[in-house]
């Protein structure tokens, strides 16, 4: 199988987490907010996994030159920054902002679904170039980098599909657009695949940036939604989770050929 059927492949799998949302909401809330701090454990290990034992080693070999590397890496945390800023997508929604978002929802349902919508769609659109990076590294990368995109798209997802359903849409309405925004990951790869057409250092670079915002998600926006839980037991759970994540993506390094 070549590397554009794995990443669309790929990218297909991923889209259908847009429909985690549906799932979550047949659950008790307790139950799902334990199962969310343990999904965001694991997709903090795993995204902070990839980028240190996966993307930056290959990315560097291929690169060759340090310099370089380390503006594509800076260069995703900069453009993640600027996002999050601007265009208020969160990986994780609890507390006070949770409550927050979902207030301006029910008095304003105009103004924020489309927002959800298109903050939804720009993440899903870099979600697929980041696939398409991974693969272009090797496949190995690949499959690394859809196991750490997959575990942070969760979270993601059911906080999208919650806020569409409170500001005003039907739950069919909201998974139907929910997912719909997860098919701009197509595009993001495509595009990405036509530059590697003519730019051959294109996967590499792209898996710098990677890394970078990978490093920029676990450590601004997963990792401080752990610290914010009360409780021995709890904390050692999600602890765990982390090394688990961390622990996956040191594992696929044994199957590298």
């Amino acid at each position: 199988m070549g590397t554009t059927a794995y990443i669309f492949i790929s990218i297909s799998a991923v889209s259908l987490v847009s429909f985690a949302g549906i799932a979550a909401f047949s659950m008790r809330e307790e139950m799902m907010k334990k199962m969310l701090f343990i999904l965001v454990g694991l997709a903090a290990g795993t995204l902070i996994g990839d980028a240190v034992i996966h993307l930056i080693p290959e990315a560097l070999e291929k690169i060759g030159d340090e310099r370089a590397f380390g503006l594509a890496l800076l260069t995703g945390v900069v453009v993640f920054f600027i996002l999050e800023k601007y265009l208020r997508w969160h990986h994780a929604h609890h507390g006070a902002e949770e409550e927050h978002e979902m207030e301006e929802a029910l008095h304003h349902p105009k103004h924020l679904a489309p927002m959800v919508l298109l903050a939804d769609s720009i993440h899903n659109l870099l979600d697929g170039a980041v696939i398409a990076a991974g693969f272009l590294i090797s496949p190995i990368v690949g499959f690394a980098t859809v196991v750490a995109v997959f575990l942070h798209e969760i979270p993601q997802e059911i906080a999208d599909y919650a806020l569409l359903v409170h500001s005003g849409f039907s739950r069919t309405k909201a998974l139907f657009f929910n997912f719909l925004s997860a098919l701009t990951a197509f595009l993001g790869a495509g595009f990405l695949l036509l530059l590697s057409s003519s730019f051959e250092l294109i996967g590499a670079f792209a898996g710098a940036f990677t890394a970078g915002a990978f490093i920029y998600i676990a450590a601004t926006d997963l990792i401080p939604e752990l610290h914010k839980t009360r409780g021995v037991m709890r904390g050692a759970i999600e602890l765990g989770a982390f090394i688990v994540g961390i622990a996956l993506m040191l594992l696929l390094t044994f199957l590298e050929v």
